[in-house]
């Protein structure tokens, strides 16, 4: 019985990786199908069937994502109710029930930028992408998931708290696009609509950041049985 209980586990933790390579992907694509837009080197019926095809499979990979939530939920219960794990296998079966939430939601917000990459208009926008760094954010972004599900599956809390300190950088990234789209407003007004998807798009990568925190928050659960986000609450109402 227990040999199999370490099977699940173990299976658990491969669905998991999967998972998180899956969201990568997603990022990455729909980061490529953003930069794709801009490209002057590629002709425009060239371009928009390379980019087509980028964001056909962001929303293949959003699929696949869902399909993997239902996967690991279906397995993490199994566990739950065959298994009765209590102390620290309870809190990592119960993060792991956390995290693909988060998770699953990156893939729908990689979805929603994809939304709004297939409608930009390349002669209205592009000529001005180098200005913002929203392709940082999606760099950055990219790093968190696949470091916050390393570290729950090696069980490394340093891991998971650089992950957590690394939102910072998104944060301040999204700051950074804010200013600088204020400015291309002021200066192209005529292109103020197509801006605005921009800050949509990098608000998107923002939210992105923060669901990778929220899964190395749950990893930290997980390891100490303390909830960072939890803790912080409590800290404000006794200050």
């Amino acid at each position: 019985m227990r040999v199999h209980y370490g099977q699940q586990l173990e299976e658990l933790n491969k669905k998991l990786i999967e998972m998180g390579a899956y969201c990568e992907d997603c990022i990455s694509e729909v980061a490529t199908a953003l930069n794709k837009k801009k490209s002057k080197t590629e002709d425009s019926k060239t371009k928009e069937q390379a980019q087509t095809g980028l964001l056909n499979k962001v929303y293949n990979t959003d699929a696949s994502i869902d399909q993997m939530e239902r996967d690991i939920e279906t397995l993490c219960l199994k566990l739950l109710l065959q298994q009765q794990p209590v102390a620290g296998d309870l809190r990592l079966i119960s993060a792991a029930l956390k995290m693909i939430s988060d998770m699953e939601r990156i893939g729908d917000q990689c979805a929603d930028i994809a939304d709004i990459v297939r409608v930009l208009d390349d002669k209205n926008a592009f000529d001005l992408e180098s200005h913002v760094h929203i392709q940082d954010m999606a760099s950055a972004t990219m790093k968190m998931v696949t470091a916050s599900v390393d570290s729950y599956v090696a069980r490394n809390l340093a891991s998971a708290r650089i992950v957590i300190q690394s939102d910072d950088e998104v944060d301040d990234l999204f700051d950074k696009v804010k200013r600088e789209i204020v400015d291309l407003i002021a200066k192209y007004p005529e292109k103020g609509e197509a801006l605005l998807d921009f800050l949509m798009i990098a608000k998107y990568f923002e939210r992105i950041g923060d669901h990778a925190t929220n899964v190395a928050e749950w990893v930290e659960f997980s390891i100490t049985g303390e909830h960072q986000a939890k803790t912080k609450y409590q800290n404000l109402n006794t200050d």
